[in-house]
This record gives structure tokens, sequence and C-alpha cells, in this order.
């Protein structure tokens, strides 16, 4: 069969790192007689809430929705998500001007780049990070320049330690917090500076919120348009995946600078005709009902954290203090590196985690763990971990 070419776009892509993930699991599970336990995937495992599902299944009775929707999104949802930040952040957003609906974060992060970027600019990008922030990058054959998240700043780059050009170079910055992986929160003082350091370097903040929801030990996480001057210097953008366990419904939305969401919705405009009208509608019944059942679900995962840590702990490991999101931090034990620890916890003990070079450089000599699981399970993983550690002493 005849060969076509790929484009140089394509090419230069990196390997998607979650999906390799995935086929090594399942080639692994092929040959396996223990039962896997998976930790290594961020995929909510518990339901969307019962009142988005009965919206969802009611909208989509609706002949209107059987239409194409407008290009932009329906205004009810715009509006969903202003009344959403108002009574969540106390910030003002416009619907008309800066709120654009994305075909799910992950979608909208990649075209931020398409946006903004055009060959041999610079991007700021955390390190460790969500790998896909490399994939927009490289589509539109931009540059990165590495922003280390470290143990001893917290897990929040140092700006002093980005080269004067670099910073004076770059268009655009990309930021996560709570983070993914590193569990981490940023407060208000980081906050205000990288405000300060974009203004003065002309620098798009791109904030990605995906965890948004998920702090723990009473702090709610801040988010970036709560600070003064963040909306003049970029946009926040967030997903409904894990606020409401609706991973596969592949909704989110970007709020902020009306020029970064005008260019958002101008190329959405020559991808997609937005989404189906009772998934914008259910989308919508999230966020103006009651959030009992998101906090709801941040105490759950705040009770694995806990269970999780403390056993980890008691079990002899290293695990960096989990502030947010819903993924534990752990270096690896000493004589492994992250790919290898990974790939032994999956041989000996059946126990598949995410090795931490996966997410950039400075994630090697540590592993995510999520928290995507029963508390059996995790009860049952930390028994395996400690199984695996007896093994390697004895």
């Amino acid at each position: 069969m005849k060969q076509f070419p790929q484009s140089k776009a394509l090419k230069r892509l990196p390997d998607q790192f979650f999906a390799t993930l995935i086929d090594k699991l399942a080639a692994f599970e092929k040959e396996a007689t223990m039962e896997v336990l998976n930790l290594g995937q961020g995929n909510p495992d518990q339901p969307t809430p019962n009142h988005i599902v009965e919206s969802l299944q009611q909208a989509s009775e609706n002949p209107e929705y059987h239409k194409y929707p407008p290009f932009h999104g329906f205004d009810f949802l715009k509006n969903a998500v202003s009344e959403y930040y108002q009574r969540e952040y106390g910030v003002d957003i416009d619907p008309k001007t800066e709120v654009a609906i994305l075909p799910a974060s992950k979608t909208g992060l990649v075209e931020l780049c398409q946006c903004l970027l055009d060959p041999g600019d610079i991007a700021l990008v955390p390190d460790p990070g969500y790998p896909d922030y490399w994939s927009g990058i490289e589509m539109v054959g931009a540059e990165m320049k590495s922003m280390p998240l470290l143990e001893e700043n917290d897990f929040l780059p140092d700006y002093d330690q980005i080269d004067e050009e670099s910073f004076q170079k770059a268009k655009m910055m990309f930021l996560n917090y709570p983070n993914n992986p590193t569990g981490a929160i940023a407060d208000r003082e980081f906050f205000e500076r990288t405000i300060a350091e974009a203004e003065k370097n002309d620098v798009c903040v791109i904030h990605d919120f995906a965890y948004g929801a998920i702090g723990f030990d009473g702090k709610k996480p801040l988010s970036f348009m709560e600070v003064d001057g963040a909306k003049n210097v970029g946009v926040e953008v967030y997903t409904m995946s894990k606020t409401y366990n609706m991973a596969g419904w592949r909704v989110g939305f970007a709020v902020g600078n009306p020029s970064v969401i005008e260019a958002l919705e101008l190329i959405q405009d020559h991808y997609f005709c937005s989404l189906f009208g009772a998934l914008q509608e259910a989308s919508a019944t999230a966020l103006l009902s009651s959030q009992a059942c998101v906090h709801e679900l941040r105490d759950t995962y705040e009770e694995r954290r806990d269970l999780l840590v403390t056993g980890l702990k008691e079990a002899g490991y290293n695990v960096m203090p989990c502030k947010g999101s819903f993924f534990v931090w752990l270096k690896v034990p000493e004589g492994y590196d992250s790919q290898s620890f990974a790939d032994a916890l999956l041989q000996k003990v059946g126990l598949f985690v995410a090795p931490g070079v996966g997410f950039g450089t400075h994630g090697e000599g540590y592993v995510r763990i999520g928290l995507n699981n029963s508390e059996e399970k995790l009860q049952e993983s930390v028994r395996r971990f400690e199984e695996f550690l007896s093994s390697t002493e004895a």
C-alpha cells in the first residue's frame, strides 16, 4: 500500500506520553498472572453526578440541539461560566468577550500555541509539567524554555533563574496549580510576581486550572484570575473533567484576556462548530447547581491521599507534600531512576505508576501516583509497595 509522508509538523511532535503508558499497561496485562493496580492515569473513577447526567438526557431530546450550535457556543453556557467565577472566586468575567468554550481543555491548550506562537518563538514551560504543553509548542515550530519545579522551591518556578534574554524573547508561559504531577499549589505572592514578570516582558500567561476544585487541608486553590492584573496578561483554562467527573464529556472553557479569547474563538471557527447543545446545557447545570457533589469529591480525594501518604511513609517511602490535585509525587528509592522503578513495580508487584521523567527532565527521580482508585485498592497498593521494599531489602 502506498505510504504518504507525514507533515513536518507531525514529525516534530513528541511521543504521546499517556498513550504510550496505556499501551505498555495493556501489553503487560495480556501476560500478567496477577491483577494489575493502575495508579498511573489521571482518569476520575467516580461517575458523573446524577443531576448532570439527567440534564444531558433531557436536553438531548430538544430538537434545537440537533442543529448546528452557534460557532462560539451558547450564551447560556458563557453566562454560567461568568456566574461560576463570580460565585466561587469573586471575579467579574464578561461572558461576551472573556469566555471561550472549548472541546476539552487539552484541545484549548494546544490551540493557544497556534494562536500566539510563531516558528522560533519561545514558550516558558514548567518542568515537570503536563506533556501536552510540548505538543502545541512543537506543532507550531516554537521553542521551549524549561522552568524547573524543585522541591526546595515548593515546586514553583524561580523566575530569578530564568535568563533575561529568554524572558524577553518569550511569548507565552504555561503554569498549572494545583499542579500535575507534583500536587503543589500556588499562593497569591507567586501569582503577583508572575503578573509583574509577564507585564515587564510582554508574556502571555496560560494558567491551566484543571484541578482548581481539588485543594486539601481546608485550603481552596487560588484562581489566577483572582489576582489583580491577571486578566491583563493572560487566561485561565478550566475543565469540567476533574471537578464534576466529566472526563469523557470533553468540555472545557478559557476565561480572561479578551484578545486571547478572540484568537481562540477565531481558530475554533476553522476547526469546530462548538459542542452538542445538550452537552453545553448539562455543563451549565453543573456550574450553576449545588456544589455539594464537588465538596464530597474533594473530601474523597483527601481521605484517599491521607490513606496512601500515611501508608507509604510508614512503609519507608519519601512522599512529597500533596496540597492539591489528585496525584501523589513519590521519590524513587535509592538505586533506581523513575523508569526503572516504575518498571520494577509493575513486574514484581503489579503496580502501574507514571515515571516522573515522562513529565520532563526535572521529573527524574520521582513517580506519579493517582488517587483514582477505591480505598480498598489503595490499601492493597500500600501493601504491595511494602512488599516491594521488603523484597529489595532482603
